[in-house]
């Protein structure tokens, strides 16, 4: 039943106080505040998790396994699992966030920040709260404006916004009760992940590596927003001290780095833009840490160095930040290999002895195994096949085997990555089950080409990405066969991955990548969404399928499950976005083709909700074409420029992953003067699209035009349906 509703909320106006007593101090006041709904989240819940009846933070609990003890959906009834309740989402956008459920309440985030709380039984929308994010801070987000959701503890819920505030809102309310800047915005910082709270801290990263920024953490307290303490993850490029919690630290970590190179102008990166793990246990948080800015070693560090603490776990001591240990995956990365993906705590028996570890599958084809004690890598095996910039790991120096060619930047020849800047997974969630002692790990193959810079325009902007990469001449070539063999060469799998014996135990195959996150329960059941458009469950001891439901678009987000009343329910937002289809065009396949409809959907043993018609779908005619033809240098020109500023957005070769507009249909290259318009006078900036007047010409910009104008033409004479136009509805 979808319910739109907007109830009344009970307010609690008094405290019971016993007769002729004195006023309770404020010590009595905590003690006896409501333990109920958002005010019973504290340690001990984020430490156990509960019974399953909450899904009380982003991974269930500070394990962040994922995992759900909760049964009464399982293997053998899975099948009767109907739909509900449904929500409509505002914002055509990446749909990220996994749902946080707290005594019957659920809260989701949205893109451009937004929070939203929903009766979890019956979908009656409780409130909203929209920090009222500039769209034209959009530019800035290297990956969509998307967020991942939000922490809750004692009676509020914490939220990370796009432009780099930390809010504190009333759960009850959603109103404000504090707010804080934690970046500069003047520098290309945003906030995409979600917040973690430890010991009446919130602990928050940033992203913006892409742009050039300097990476680092900042712990606020709970109840006011005061900062705490602050962890930079590289040097200062000025080689001062930051008063800060690394300083420490920086001793060791600046002599990995070049004495010059584009980091003392970049920053360096590392950022911490998701992965921030509390071990209960231990008492250590873990941050997964980014890649370099830029990208190319040969020129952020000269070639020279491990550049810590980028694509590394670094342990912490959580009421200092004082460093722990470190491990790094990728030494002196150099093709946007992050640490940042989803980590899971567990203890395993390995050798015939029980290790307290951690388990990262990241961006760059090797599933981690750490002992998290010390720091030590245990095994690091490959996820997907294909993985060409290493061979595997040395497990007694814990570094990486890597293959000569991968470092173009000193053979100066290209290097076509397996797998590449889109991962081998990304930010979608992998789960872990105790039970079966399988990690489920939502993999792709996708390869692209590494090339050093060739023209003035791989140079450092104020707006765009800065790399120190030939995007410009990184696209498709222009041949049909190779087209469609890399089209056909980007796919998925969801792999159920065997950290001890270091192998996968088995594998789905989809026919494109960018698929959902997982999330796993004691039912013996994984849940998964697909780019293609189903939610399922798997037998999680056999990958079976055993559910599918067609959710009418892509999914991309992780689930989460919980219980109200005695019945339980999986909710998942749907909604397509993120890198891939933004970035990566033609190889998001026939999930281009799906539509993009973001909704919440909350499912339920023999629930009989039913999601309105389709609409029909049918491609739009494809708009005429220029008549008009330019110099060859002119296209060459537009290409350079297109893959340096508009194709991280409007995908490689202009031709879009259905979330943004394909440009190749667009109407307006017809008009030369609506394209200027746009372009350099800002007219849609106040849709994210900015004035590109900084970086580029009016004559540039129409080189831009003229170049996918001979994209468009190329394409619809070659690709046949790769090159069709965007869906439409009717």
């Amino acid at each position: 039943m979808r319910n739109v509703a907007m109830p009344l909320l009970a307010v609690v106006l008094g405290l019971a106080g016993c007769s002729g007593g004195a006023a309770p101090d404020a010590a009595q006041q905590e003690q006896q505040r409501d333990r109920s709904g958002v005010g019973k989240v504290d340690g001990t819940l984020l430490t156990t998790g509960g019974d399953g009846s909450d899904w009380a933070m982003t991974g269930f609990n500070y394990q962040e396994q994922r995992f759900s003890p909760l049964t009464q959906v399982n293997a053998g009834n899975v099948a009767k699992l109907g739909l509900a309740w449904f929500a409509d989402m505002p914002d055509a956008r990446g749909q990220e966030a996994t749902p946080i459920v707290i005594d019957g309440k659920l809260f989701v985030t949205g893109p451009w920040s937004k929070l939203y709380a929903f009766d979890a039984a019956t979908g009656a929308k409780l409130w909203e709260y929209d920090p009222k994010v500039d769209p034209q801070k959009g530019v800035q987000a290297c990956c969509d404006v998307v967020n991942r959701g939000v922490a809750a503890w004692k009676g509020q819920l914490f939220l990370g916004t796009l432009d780099g505030r930390l809010i504190a809102l009333d759960a009850k309310t959603g109103t404000p009760n504090w707010s804080v800047q934690t970046t500069d915005n003047a520098k290309p910082y945003t906030i995409t992940g979600a917040p973690r709270v430890v010991k009446d801290m919130v602990v928050i990263g940033n992203g913006g590596a892409e742009f050039g920024v300097r990476g680092y953490v900042t712990a606020y307290d709970a109840k006011t927003g005061a900062q705490k303490w602050r962890f930079y993850t590289v040097p200062n490029p000025s080689g001062a001290k930051d008063g800060a919690a690394s300083d420490a630290a920086m001793a060791k970590v600046a002599p990995t780095w070049s004495k010059n190179g584009q980091w003392k102008q970049s920053g360096g990166g590392g950022t911490v833009w998701d992965s921030i793990v509390y071990d209960a246990e231990l008492d250590q948080l873990y941050l997964g840490v980014g890649n370099g800015s830029p990208w190319n070693h040969g020129l952020r560090s000269e070639g020279q160095g491990d550049n810590l603490f980028l694509s590394s776990i670094v342990a912490l001591k959580p009421e200092t930040g004082e460093y722990v240990w470190h491990y790094q995956e990728t030494p002196a990365e150099t093709w946007d290999f992050t640490a940042t993906q989803p980590i899971n705590l567990a203890t395993l028996t390995i050798g015939g002895q029980k290790r307290q570890v951690l388990m990262q599958a990241p961006k760059n084809g090797f599933f981690y195994v750490i002992d998290r004690t010390n720091g030590k890598l245990i095994n690091a095996g490959q996820f997907i096949p294909g993985v060409n910039w290493a061979s595997g790991y040395d497990l007694k120096t814990g570094r990486p085997i890597e293959h000569p060619e991968s470092r173009y930047y000193r053979t100066g020849k290209p290097f076509l990555a397996v797998p590449s800047a889109i991962a081998a997974h990304n930010w979608q969630p992998m789960s872990f089950s105790p039970q079966t002692g399988l990690a489920y790990v939502p993999a792709q193959s996708v390869g692209a080409a590494y090339l050093n810079p060739s023209s003035p325009l791989d140079q450092r902007k104020p707006i765009g990405f800065n790399v120190g990469q030939d995007l410009g001449n990184a696209m498709y070539p222009r041949d049909a066969a190779a087209v469609k063999a890399a089209v056909a060469g980007a796919t998925g799998t969801l792999v159920a991955w065997d950290p001890v014996a270091n192998k996968a135990r088995w594998k789905v195959e989809y026919p494109t990548p960018w698929n959902g996150g997982t999330m796993t329960t004691a039912g013996n059941l994984v849940f998964q969404g697909t780019a293609l458009g189903e939610f399922r469950a798997y037998a999680a001891d056999t990958g079976r399928q055993l559910f599918s439901f067609p959710a009418g678009t892509g999914i991309m987000a992780g689930a989460a499950t919980y219980m109200v009343g005695g019945k339980q329910y999986v909710a998942v937002l749907a909604g397509r976005g993120g890198a891939l289809p933004l970035s990566i065009g033609y190889a998001i396949g026939k999930a281009r083709d799906v539509p993009n409809r973001p909704r919440l959907l909350v499912f339920a043993l023999d629930g009989t909700a039913k999601l309105p018609p389709a609409p029909g779908a049918t491609p739009a005619a494809p708009v005429p074409l220029p008549t008009e033809t330019a110099a060859p240098e002119q296209v060459a020109q537009g290409k350079l420029l297109f893959g340096r500023y508009c194709q991280v957005c409007h995908g490689a070769s202009a031709a879009g992953g259905g979330v943004l507009p394909n440009l190749q249909n667009s109407p307006v290259l017809a008009d030369a003067e609506t394209w200027k318009s746009i372009l350099i006078d800002g007219a849609l900036k106040d849709r994210g699209m900015v004035s590109f007047a900084r970086v580029m010409t009016p004559e540039q910009a129409q080189s831009i035009r003229q170049y996918v104008i001979d994209e468009a033409r190329w394409a619809r004479a070659n690709l046949g349906d790769g090159g069709k136009a965007d869906v439409k509805t009717r």
